[in-house]
């Protein structure tokens, strides 16, 4: 008979590990709440996306799907996106929601991760310090503190799903626990391809924990072993051929990213990748043991000295070595090893995809591999001392101590994104990329002058990062050099000539001269390349409208609007060009809409004032200039004063 008392004490426990887990998670990462976006790859994903800005609509769902939404990124994430386009629909620009949402999935995965292993292996306190471990390890920061990593722990929330459904699916086979098997995996690849590994992992389940292959393994006679092994494989070959047929859609992304700047400019050797992959398997490692020098860019290695290639080859084979002599007394290990090796082969580089080295974020599922054979292995280790459970719990509480401190400490730096790029500046050397984000964090402050600076310094570190020269540029249009800015536009074209960034910015800089000509002629270019840019469609409607083609202008405002109807600008433009029309009525109703989008938008209301004053209505026209006023507008004060009016 079933003991209903030992049960529910076992699930209480259970209950209360879930939340202390839950808990420690949220004080180590409470410092998120004071985290904004950051200037980097935040932008394309959620606050100049004109798509995700439109929230859930079925336009938006259609564009996740899309092929041009894996131009966007460079990755096929179609229900990441809709996570995204959600969390607008909740909280709009407020970037506290969307930390509080990656929070909350990364919450989801410890709890999974504990109860899964507990599940399989019946141990409570090692499943509980692998859970640990995960939720508070500094490595997995950069997964939850950046908005754009959402697709990690979304991801995982479906790996966990995923990996759960096949434990319970191994303890009784019906078809439902199959199905849903297959169907998490099926979404889970859906929002990053990093599950592509999954159909291994469900392997090394089978060796351990699960113990599947005991009868394989312990036998001599050969056929005995295939019979036992042989459905387990066929079992598999499902999400096999689901994991191959989802494995072209990253190569896909990686041939359209070879289009957009960052891959052009940076092109490593295949001999070189390899090196940087053998030393990244290592010096991941070396970051689990001792988190320091955290950044969210590691440069690549121009060359890499012979003796840590040669260092990492021999430290992979001795560890390998080591756990295949102990693969019978402790199986843990083994499947650990495994785990780490074969789960972080997806992004250890060998397909380069931007230009870091290595990423914390790679190893968001992988250490979880390493953190297994350290919560097995220690307890072992410590068995043989005789102070196994002082010592563990000891352990135990100082390791999760230091790391909460300094996890804590490592969150503190996504609070903005100068002090992010600042801090990788400082524990990295020759940075471009940091230096360039910390320009761009000052263009975005409109401090000009100070971006330049970091520019240069990105541009002198390597003088092929595109991004570096479109970005200055943007710098010199702001302030007021538009030859200058030309001259870097035209550096960035001459790397790549179908960056729509550098044709678009390129026009932007013409419109500023007055040649709005040649502006439409690279607003053109920029379109083509990428029919999405709702800001190549409006500032193409200014240019129009300067030469006195409203109607065109119009049309262009209208696509800018149908791609973002959240784009305030684009409805003050058009309301511009339906005034210079002389349809002062539908001038109104844009002027209206772009004020309930943005109510500081200083342009719709005075242009609004002025339309009110030529229909007559010169009470409301006075309103409006008085709230342009009141937001610094100099146009507006100057009208007021001449008729006497304060603000």
């Amino acid at each position: 008979m079933i003991n209903q008392e030992g049960i529910q004490e076992k699930n209480l426990i259970l209950i209360l590990i879930c939340s202390a887990l839950a808990l420690l998670t949220i004080i180590t990462y409470w410092p998120l709440k004071d985290c904004g976006f950051i200037h980097l790859d935040d932008n394309a994903y959620v606050y100049e996306n004109g798509y995700v800005q439109q929230g859930l609509n079925w336009k938006s769902v259609q564009w996740a799907f899309s092929v041009e939404s894996t131009n966007r990124s460079g990755h096929w994430v179609p229900i990441t996106w809709l996570s995204l386009m959600l969390d607008h629909e909740l909280f709009g620009f407020n970037p506290h929601g969307y930390h509080f949402t990656n929070l909350f999935f990364h919450i989801l995965n410890v709890i999974l991760l504990f109860l899964i292993f507990h599940h399989m292996t019946k141990a409570l306190w090692p499943s509980a310090f692998v859970a640990a471990l995960f939720a508070i390890h500094p490595l997995h920061v950069e997964s939850v503190a950046w908005v754009t990593e959402r697709k990690d722990v979304l991801s995982t929330f479906l790996w966990m799903l995923t990996m759960e459904s096949y434990v319970l699916y191994t303890e009784r086979k019906t078809v439902v626990r199959y199905f849903l098997t297959i169907i998490f995996f099926i979404v889970g690849l859906m929002a990053k391809s990093m599950l592509l590994t999954l159909p291994f992992v469900l392997i090394l389940l089978d060796y351990w924990p699960l113990n599947r292959f005991q009868t394989a393994l312990s036998t001599s006679d050969s056929q005995v072993a295939r019979r036992s092994i042989r459905p387990l494989l066929v079992e598999k070959l499902p999400i096999f051929a689901l994991a191959g047929v989802f494995s072209v859609i990253p190569y896909l992304a990686y041939l359209a990213a070879q289009k957009a700047t960052d891959a052009v400019s940076l092109s490593f050797p295949f001999a070189l990748r390899i090196e940087n992959a053998l030393r990244s398997y290592v010096i991941y490692i070396g970051k689990m043991i001792l988190p320091w020098d955290l950044a969210i860019f590691y440069p690549y290695p121009m060359a890499m000295p012979l003796w840590q290639t040669l260092g990492a080859i021999l430290i992979l084979a001795a560890i390998s070595a080591f756990v295949l002599v102990l693969r019978d007394r402790s199986p843990y290990l083994l499947f650990g090893w495994l785990w780490y090796l074969g789960t972080l082969l997806p992004a250890i580089g060998l397909i380069q995809a931007g230009g870091q080295a290595y990423a914390d974020r790679y190893t968001y599922i992988p250490l979880i591999g390493l953190f297994i054979m350290v919560a097995w292995g220690v307890p072992e280790l410590l068995r043989q001392w005789g102070c196994r459970e002082k010592a563990f719990f000891t352990l135990f509480v100082l390791s999760i101590l230091l790391l909460c401190i300094v996890t804590r400490t490592q969150v503190g730096y996504w609070q903005n994104s100068i002090k992010l790029f600042e801090h990788a500046i400082k524990v990295t050397d020759h940075n471009y990329v940091a230096y360039n984000s910390l320009g761009f964090a000052y263009n975005d402050l409109g401090d000009y002058g100070q971006a330049v600076v970091y520019f240069d310094k990105a541009i002198e570190i390597n003088p092929r990062f595109i991004y570096a020269y479109i970005n200055r540029g943007a710098a010199y249009n702001g302030l007021g050099n538009h030859r200058q800015a030309i001259v870097d536009f035209d550096r960035a074209i001459e790397i790549n000539p179908g960056d729509a960034d550098a044709h678009y910015n390129l026009g932007v800089a013409y419109n500023g001269l007055g040649n709005h000509r040649q502006a439409i002629v690279d607003f053109d270019r920029a379109i083509e390349i990428n029919p999405g840019d709702a800001d190549a469609y409006n500032n193409r409607g200014i240019a129009y409208d300067s030469l006195g083609n409203h109607r065109q202008a119009i049309g262009d405002f209208d696509r800018a609007i149908e791609i973002n109807p959240g784009d305030a600008d684009a409805y003050n433009n058009r309301g511009i060009a339906y005034g210079n029309l002389g349809n002062y009525r539908q001038a109104i109703v844009d002027f209206d809409r772009a004020i309930e989008i943005n109510p500081g938008d200083v342009r719709a209301h005075y242009n609004r004032s002025l339309v009110y004053n030529r229909l007559g209505n010169y009470r409301q026209a006075i309103e409006d200039l008085k709230t342009a006023a009141k937001f610094g507008n100099e146009g507006a004060k100057n009208l007021l004063l001449r008729q006497g009016i304060s603000w």
